[in-house]
């Protein structure tokens, strides 16, 4: 079975929101105050609570304090686990996009390099968590993205051939893990760093949730 494989953070959902808050939560907890700002850190947000103590470590100028970063992780997961869907919505015509891939025979799934718990927990809260016929996280393996096998895996869980996938994204993770599997990388073009994705030079890029069972046509064929 052919199957189309979805990143989550910025690609499904805008999450940035959320992700911010968490990030600032901790900051606030070292005296700093809200550190992170939406308008300008949004893109670096969907890259994960890392990534985001990091930058905020640095607009401190303190970049090399990875101490302080790997003492405050938990405290963002936590965080984030409490308040997971504040501001996070799915994008305009995601779900619609999947009811028509899986009504015209394709097998659906998330490969995310979110925490499985916390994505579990934000698709339930978002009421769309049965659409997908697996959810594999960052923890779901010993390995992730962009190790092409959290792609296969996801693809076999879903009851898919690994072998004719194809992963939508919105980073150069998903570019470099869809190259490395061998399958075509759609990168959406509406997320925070949307500008950007041109330059990862992948199969196709989405503007619209609208046009994406036609592009997953082209590129991999019809699902029967």
């Amino acid at each position: 079975m052919k199957t189309v494989v979805f990143d989550l953070d910025g690609t499904l959902a805008d999450t940035s929101g959320d992700l911010i808050a968490a990030a600032n939560a901790c900051f606030r907890d070292m005296g700093e105050g809200d550190v992170l700002v939406h308008a300008e850190d949004a893109g670096t947000a969907l890259r994960g609570g890392r990534a985001m103590l990091t930058l905020g470590m640095q607009k401190l100028g303190r970049a090399n304090d990875a101490a302080m970063i790997d003492h405050y992780y938990p405290m963002l997961l936590e965080a984030y686990g409490r308040d997971i869907d504040t501001h996070t919505i799915m994008y305009p015509g995601a779900m619609e996009a999947v009811a028509a891939l899986k009504a015209a025979g394709y097998r659906v799934a998330i490969c995310t390099n979110k925490p499985e718990a916390l994505a579990e927990l934000l698709l339930t809260r978002l009421g769309v968590r049965d659409a997908f016929g697996a959810m594999l996280g960052a923890d779901s393996l010993d390995v992730r993205k962009p190790d092409p096998e959290h792609l296969f895996e996801t693809a076999r869980r879903a009851g898919g051939d690994p072998a004719q996938c194809v992963l939508i994204g919105d980073s150069d993770t998903d570019r470099k893990t869809a190259k490395a599997a061998g399958v075509p990388c759609v990168l959406v073009t509406f997320g925070p760093s949307g500008e950007d994705m041109a330059a990862l030079e992948p199969e196709a890029l989405l503007d619209d949730f609208a046009d994406l069972p036609e592009v997953i046509e082209r590129l991999i064929g019809k699902a029967a």
